[in-house]
């Protein structure tokens, strides 16, 4: 009994559940959920079709009759399912996520509403130009709004993601470089870039010359200055960089890669922590994609939709991937090759069919509209002030990597941990228990077992005191040697800590084979 008189829950056994078992294997409102295949049922059905007809395959057998070993199910089993599933996500709708370098942040419902409007969620790409006009005049708005935020001239939308993005302005570097008459095989890449920068630039076909940081986690000048040489494309380089801090010296660089003809990509995925405050173009950056979902608040993960568009300076306006909007005396209209426009030269091409992700450029407008030029600069204001918040309340017992103050993202290593016998990865483990989806672990690559967390402008100080408490105290308890609580944390999961390695390397992978009559 607790002093409320109420019974307090038994302590946890090695198997993570509580001190009694149920008849059902549920555990109160947590359900345990077994796999669709498992829940299968020969000849139920949630609908009517007709019986497929005998037909002979290519390669010359008969399809038989029957089951293709997709589980016979009814529509009430099918819905329970996937809504249990469901019931077992954590989402950004359930609580503070703080991921850093994601900008995992509140989805308006304002901007779901107007993506749902009959007028553009029944519209169809293939329609023709003269029947959608108003969806290009709102791409046409929202290229508008970027430009002037980055100021700069120019925009490709249709990228589907950060990556994709990356890999469209750096095919647009390419295609400048060869209208030069040039080929420069090296880009440089700072360690404190995001991930996929090199593979964006290998991707190209370009070789990737890292670039190490300086023991305030900043670009090393010095280094980046001796890298450069008539063989350098360009270099990729995240501001603020993934240590959450903003490269002082980003002028200097622009400056020292310009004069060796080199072209300037910078990663927009922290544009959060800026936008409304800086232009890029006044940075001497060529060309920078921004998530739509990090900084414009479209829904984010799962695998998509995403949505990032780049932005282009005018030495790389010329090489915009098609197609793209502009206007003409009867109205908006697509340019689908350089040559409606009279250019000649290298053509980029497209980078995917049709002109983007339609329903996260209305999302993403609806944010801008909703919020304004001066709401967005508020948004920047506000998200590098939690993370500073974060980084001050847990600066006495958690190790910052560098000195603050951050921008967006606060950035702690492991040294807290020290002598402890519990890992990054075990503080995270327990983290879930508490309720919290984990900061990054592990990344960025310059410091040791590090934990990187963006709180995003949407969380109140309420929400951010509670996180802080919970991370105190489990900062408490690693440091008065609970090995074992760590160790065999999560406990209060559907499932227990997963192998993540042998789960990639080595996954149980299951097939119904199909059952003829």
């Amino acid at each position: 009994m607790n002093n409320t008189g109420r019974k307090t829950a038994p302590e946890a056994t090695p198997d993570g559940h509580s001190g009694f078992a149920t008849l059902s294997g549920n555990r109160a409102l947590m359900v345990e959920e077994p796999l669709i295949f498992e829940q299968d049922s020969p000849g139920t059905s949630g609908v009517d079709l007709p019986e497929p007809p005998t037909a002979a395959l290519r390669l010359g057998a008969v399809a038989p009759r029957g089951r293709i070993g997709l589980p016979g199910l009814s529509e009430p089993t099918v819905v329970r399912h996937y809504t249990r599933l469901s019931q077992k996500n954590y989402a950004i709708d359930t609580g503070l996520y703080p991921l850093g370098s994601c900008t995992m942040k509140h989805n308006p419902r304002l901007n779901e509403k107007l993506a749902r409007l009959p007028g553009l969620a029944d519209i169809h790409p293939l329609q023709p130009v003269k029947t959608v006009q108003g969806a290009l005049a709102l791409i046409d708005e929202l290229a508008g709004w970027l430009k002037a935020l980055t100021g700069m001239p120019a925009v490709a939308m249709s990228p589907g993601a950060g990556a994709h993005g990356e890999f469209c302005g750096m095919l647009t570097i390419r295609a400048a470089l060869a209208a030069r008459g040039e080929s420069r095989p090296r880009v440089l890449v700072p360690e404190s870039a995001h991930g996929t920068n090199p593979a964006s630039a290998a991707a190209c076909g370009f070789i990737v010359d890292p670039i190490p940081a300086n023991s305030e986690g900043r670009v090393d000048v010095a280094a980046l200055l001796a890298r450069l040489g008539p063989d350098v494309a360009a270099i990729m380089l995240t501001n603020p960089n993934t240590c959450g801090l903003f490269e002082r010296d980003i002028i200097t660089i622009a400056d020292a890669v310009h004069q060796a003809g080199a072209y300037f990509y910078c990663d927009g995925a922290n544009f959060n922590a800026i936008v409304g405050r800086v232009r890029p173009a006044d940075l001497g950056i060529d060309a920078m994609h921004i998530n739509l979902h990090k900084t414009f608040s479209t829904p984010h993960g799962g695998g998509g939709p995403g949505a990032g568009p780049v932005v282009l300076s005018a030495a790389l306006a010329p090489y915009l991937p098609l197609p793209h909007v502009v206007h003409d005396g009867a109205g908006l209209r697509l340019v689908e090759h350089r040559s409606d426009t009279g250019a000649t030269g290298v053509e980029l091409g497209r980078m995917k069919g049709f002109h983007g992700q339609m329903g996260m450029f209305i999302r993403a407008l609806a944010y801008i509209l909703s919020h304004g030029a001066d709401g967005l600069r508020q948004v920047a204001n506000d998200a590098v002030l939690n993370a500073n918040y974060l980084l001050a309340s847990l600066g006495d017992v958690m190790t910052g990597s560098f000195p603050g103050p951050c921008m967006h993202e606060a950035l702690f290593d492991d040294r807290f941990l020290k002598d402890t016998g519990i890992t990054t990865i075990d503080f995270a483990k327990a983290m879930i228990d508490e309720g919290y989806h984990p900061m990054t672990m592990y990344f960025p690559l310059v410091v040791h077992g590090a934990l990187l967390f963006e709180p995003t402008e949407t969380e109140s100080r309420q929400s951010l005191d509670q996180l802080i408490t919970v991370l105190r105290g489990l900062v408490a308890r690693a440091q008065a040697g609970d090995v074992g609580f760590f160790a065999d944390a999560p406990r209060l999961t559907p499932r227990r800590r997963l192998d993540e390695t042998a789960a990639a390397r080595k996954p149980v992978l299951r097939w119904v084979p199909p059952v003829a009559d």
